[in-house]
């Protein structure tokens, strides 16, 4: 549900602009506001998780998002949209890293944990490939308020599954008074990371606004940093989890795969639409490929679990992934699907699959369990951050590439630099997965039952 929401959206804005009067500027935040929360509080989410009961959480996020999505879908004005995109944001902050955290709990080790994570990284990679196909369909053919209101039953449902079928959980006794000024440094910090990043569609990254955001975060995040040094009880984060090599190996691999594919989504779209004059509806459907063969690498990815580490098949999937946008990027204005989209897709996406299952086991893997919130709430964060700077930065470098007329072949060679960016990106993935994270010993490649953990040593 939430992975689909950041793209659910998408394929109806031009809908939603004609149907709420929004202007080209104020369209953006329906993407935007979304983004912001929900990278914002992510560690704020994860921390409540450990501090107050993952369960709780997630049932609490779930009711917000649901409620969200519902408001949302009956809006009246651009204000109304754009606030329920911000609260659906909000529950998306709580439930991700508290469903992760209950993940991680529930399978600590072994075959179980590899098998629970491929399906984890399946459900969420293909969540975010359906949401265009969703978002065409329901544009198109119920109207723009279906892709707020899509879910809805999602959340009841989830909520039903989860009071019924997920195990209560213990908070974590609290050592100490809840690290305020930490939370509101990080949430803050982190918002106008967000905030600056998402701007430099209408701002240029050299421009006063651009820089002076950007420069307020880098010095809340820096406060944040030192105040978290000073907190010796319940800090929000506990800085050393940031020199564990697999938290921030894993993370620093993470941001760079969310930076490439969320940008490849996007370029994808505007390819069929505006270059080869595509549809909403049929340019969703033209996104099933992709799903599917994500859904065929994370079941690749459980399979190799049990032989391999987690480490070679996160260097393997960097790699194939890579060589998917690198032949994605010799698009051509006179190209289709058939020749130009469909081939590449299925690479990437397989690769794709590979890299998310053994990349969360490695990041929340050997983390104590009174910070598997918090582990995943970073995890989170990463791929949030990484996904906003990829496609500002990417956005960036293809309107430069396309120039001020914006022909199908102007267009195409913007997209194809763009793509050829994100291989870039998947490369320099695989190098930290093969020099950050460790090379398991012989004995843990053996021995497949403790192949995740060993793995991050």
């Amino acid at each position: 549900m939430v992975s689909l929401d950041l793209s659910v959206v998408n394929v109806g804005l031009p809908r939603i602009a004609a149907g709420l009067g929004f202007s080209p500027a104020g369209l953006t935040w329906v993407i935007h506001a979304y983004a912001l929360t929900f990278g914002g509080l992510l560690l704020l989410g994860g921390k409540a998780a450990d501090r107050f009961g993952r369960k709780r959480i997630l049932l609490l996020g779930l009711a917000v998002f649901g409620a969200a999505s519902l408001i949302g879908g009956f809006a009246q004005n651009p204000g109304h949209l754009v606030a329920a995109r911000a609260a659906q944001g909000v529950g998306a902050a709580a439930l991700s890293p508290a469903a992760l955290a209950l993940l991680t709990a529930a399978f600590p080790s072994g075959k179980p944990r590899v098998r629970a994570f491929g399906v984890w990284a399946a459900t969420n990679a293909a969540g975010g490939a359906l949401g265009v196909l969703i978002g065409g369909v329901l544009t198109q053919y119920a109207g723009w308020r279906w892709v707020m209101f899509v879910s809805v039953p999602m959340a009841a449902v989830a909520l039903v599954l989860a009071l019924r079928g997920v195990p209560a959980d213990r908070p974590v006794a609290p050592t100490g008074r809840p690290d305020v000024l930490g939370a509101v440094l990080a949430t803050a910090g982190m918002g106008l990371l967000v905030f600056g990043i998402v701007r430099t569609d209408r701002q240029a990254w050299t421009s006063p606004p651009t820089l002076l955001t950007l420069a307020a975060a880098v010095a809340l995040l820096a406060a944040f940093v030192a105040v978290e040094r000073r907190t010796s009880r319940d800090p929000l984060i506990r800085l050393a989890l940031l020199t564990n090599r697999a938290v921030a190996g894993a993370n620093a691999y993470n941001l760079l795969v969310g930076a490439a594919i969320t940008a490849t989504f996007y370029f994808a779209s505007l390819y069929l639409q505006r270059v080869l004059g595509i549809g909403p509806a049929p340019a969703g459907v033209m996104f099933l490929p992709f799903a599917l063969g994500v859904v065929t690498g994370s079941i690749l990815a459980i399979k190799l679990g049990y032989r391999f580490a987690a480490r070679s098949i996160l260097i393997g999937g960097a790699l194939l992934t890579a060589a998917g946008f690198a032949w994605f990027s010799r698009i051509s204005p006179d190209g289709s699907f058939l020749t130009d989209v469909l081939g590449p897709s299925i690479v990437a996406s397989i690769g794709f699959g590979l890299c998310l299952g053994p990349l969360v086991s490695i990041a929340t893997a050997g983390v104590a369990p009174s910070e598997s919130g918090t582990a995943s709430g970073l995890l989170n964060s990463s791929r949030q951050i990484g996904a906003s700077l990829g496609l500002a930065a990417l956005s960036t470098a293809a309107q430069h590439q396309s120039g001020p007329l914006p022909t199908p072949a102007a267009l195409t060679s913007g997209y194809a630099l763009a793509l050829l960016i994100s291989a870039i990106l998947l490369l320099a993935a695989a190098a930290i997965a093969a020099t950050v994270l460790r090379r398991p010993s012989l004995t843990a490649v053996a021995e497949p039952p403790k192949a995740a953990v060993m793995a991050q040593d």
